[in-house]
């Protein structure tokens, strides 16, 4: 039996146009001579859906849809893919997530979740009733699966023995000989996440003695990534095909001589770490509607980067950049800017802010008895620059893209309606490292972002002479802090890490008004982190 993998791209509550590219792919499936098609999680609905369940017409209008796509369904083909179904008790949770399978004559036959994540970026059991995988057994044309959804092979203990529930459904299933193990998932990316898919799918695998395929989702929801990379292993775990990261694709195994169509090669870390920001830019504009991106590209390395990827997710046309030099800017930072601008094909504006700089601060002295130059001074500053990065935004209907890094909204080192003003933060759960490892990695072939941007100290400018270093610890000593107490959530080890820890508590208020943070890490900012605002707690 030949059976294809389907990575597909869905948009959430489009399920129209969900539907039309199922069908498509099943097509396709069949020009390779395909019998079996297996679609991502939630592939008609779209992922995650969170409370629009809480709309019931939305599920309804799924459900038509659902009802139109089966009699589409050609001869001789059978189709698993992911949606949200009605649970139809009066007890529990209105709705199951759900796989169905649907062949040409044949009722179609559903399977549920029984695994339900809450932790980080996840909350389905808010809406999602448990399903029971051990009902999950079928055949299709002389062979027998077993299918499980997501995180029903997430139960499997680490290396440590230590496991995010307290059973595993797979070890209560009445083992019965399969030929094939199916999982359909939507798996949002981090870097450093393939290997945690492999060794779940691998103790699967060898649990039910069978070869295994993983169906990932692709695209971005949100801030939430999924970077496909769907793959089928043999019984011992021994990974025999791979798709594609970061893009929709098809790949076709045969269940008997194990043939592939085609081989993925292995993409570096920091090429990995590109792609995922640049499809997270991609959908976020392609899925609200947007169009055209802009920014304030200040000469410093974090705006650089953005202005890089803009320019891969959109292409130059769509892309604006606009220098907003102020009473501190030096001249060389907008040399820079413009030097970075026409080697990206950019469309570059500068807006001076030093007129309104004065008038402000005139009206302050005059009217609230501001004095001495401080923290007022350059807040004012940050925020006139956002003042005018959003005004352009009404004026063009464009997303501002907010150039933060992880490092400085740990630090509270932002500030709210200035430089934190944006849809979208691409940045926003990246290391300082992180950044510069991606502009390197931009420079490989040829000098595209300027050497000096690259080499010279970070600052604001927003005082005479100022560096981060000011008010920071060295970004390699900060970026280790920050690692280990944000996404490791270990204690305070050191004078840094006890430095971070009041700053990251104090500024959590910044962080619930920040834009939408791209997800790249394991515990980012954003709506996987739940940090109350108002508390004592210090350790």
């Amino acid at each position: 039996m030949r059976i294809a993998l389907a990575q597909i791209n869905p948009v959430l509550g489009d399920f129209s146009s969900n539907k039309e590219k199922i069908l498509s792919f099943i097509q396709q499936a069949q020009q390779r001579k395909c019998e079996l098609v297996v679609f991502p999680e939630c592939a008609l609905f779209g992922y995650h859906p969170f409370d629009l369940l809480e709309r019931e017409k939305i599920v309804a209008k799924q459900e038509a849809e659902l009802k139109d796509l089966v009699k589409k369904i050609p001869a001789n083909i059978g189709v698993i893919f992911g949606l949200i179904t009605k649970n139809p008790e009066k007890m529990g949770r209105p709705y199951y997530n759900s796989a169905v399978f649907v062949a040409k004559g044949q009722k179609p036959r559903f399977f549920h979740k029984q695994l339900l994540p809450t932790g980080d970026v996840f909350d389905e059991a808010r809406f999602i009733e448990v399903g029971d995988v051990s009902k999950n057994y079928f055949t299709w044309k002389g062979k027998k699966f077993f299918l499980t959804i997501c995180e029903d092979i997430w139960a499997w203990p680490n290396a440590k023995g230590q496991s995010p529930y307290r059973y595993n459904p797979l070890t209560k299933v009445k083992k019965q000989k399969v030929d094939l193990v199916i999982n359909i998932s939507a798996s949002p990316y981090f870097v450093g996440k393939m290997k945690q898919r492999e060794f779940v799918t691998a103790k699967t695998a060898q649990h039910f003695k069978a070869p295994m395929m993983y169906v990932n989702l692709v695209g971005a929801q949100d801030e939430i990534i999924f970077d496909g990379g769907s793959f089928v292993i043999d019984k011992n775990g021994k990974k025999i095909l791979s798709c594609q990261q970061f893009d929709e694709d098809i790949n076709v195994i045969d269940l008997k001589t194990s043939e592939t169509w085609n081989t993925t090669p292995k993409i570096p870390k920091t090429e990995e770490l590109r792609r995922a920001l640049v499809l997270g830019i991609r959908d976020f504009c392609i899925k609200t509607g947007l169009k055209k991106v802009h920014f304030g590209l200040s000469g410093g390395i974090d705006s650089a980067v953005v202005a890089a990827l803009a320019v891969d997710a959109l292409g130059p046309a769509n892309v604006t950049a606009i220098a907003l030099p102020g009473p501190f800017n030096a001249e060389k930072s907008l040399t820079l800017a413009r030097d970075l601008a026409g080697n990206l094909g950019i469309d570059f504006k500068i807006v001076e802010l030093g007129g309104l700089y004065e008038d402000v601060v005139k009206s302050l002295e005059k009217n609230l008895g501001l004095k001495d130059f401080g923290l007022v001074h350059e807040n004012l500053q940050a925020r006139l620059r956002g003042i005018t990065l959003m005004a352009y935004s009404n004026k063009e209907n464009s997303l501002l893209l907010t150039t933060s890094n992880k490092s400085e909204y740990a630090a509270g080192y932002s500030t709210l309606y200035g430089d934190m003003c944006g849809g979208l933060a691409p940045l926003g759960d990246l290391l300082k490292n992180q950044v510069y490892e991606l502009a390197r990695f931009y420079n490989q072939q040829s000098e595209l972002i300027p050497l000096e941007i690259i080499d010279r100290a970070p600052s604001a400018e927003l005082r005479p002479n100022q560096t981060d270093q000011d008010s920071l610890p060295p970004y390699d000593v900060l970026d280790k802090s920050v690692s280990d107490l944000v996404e490791k959530c270990a204690p305070t080890k050191n004078a840094t890490d006890k430095w971070l820890l009041p700053m990251l508590m104090r500024s959590e208020f910044k962080r619930w008004q920040a834009p939408p943070i791209l997800k790249v890490s394991q515990h980012s900012f954003g709506r996987g982190r739940r940090y109350p605002i108002a508390h004592k707690a210090k350790e």
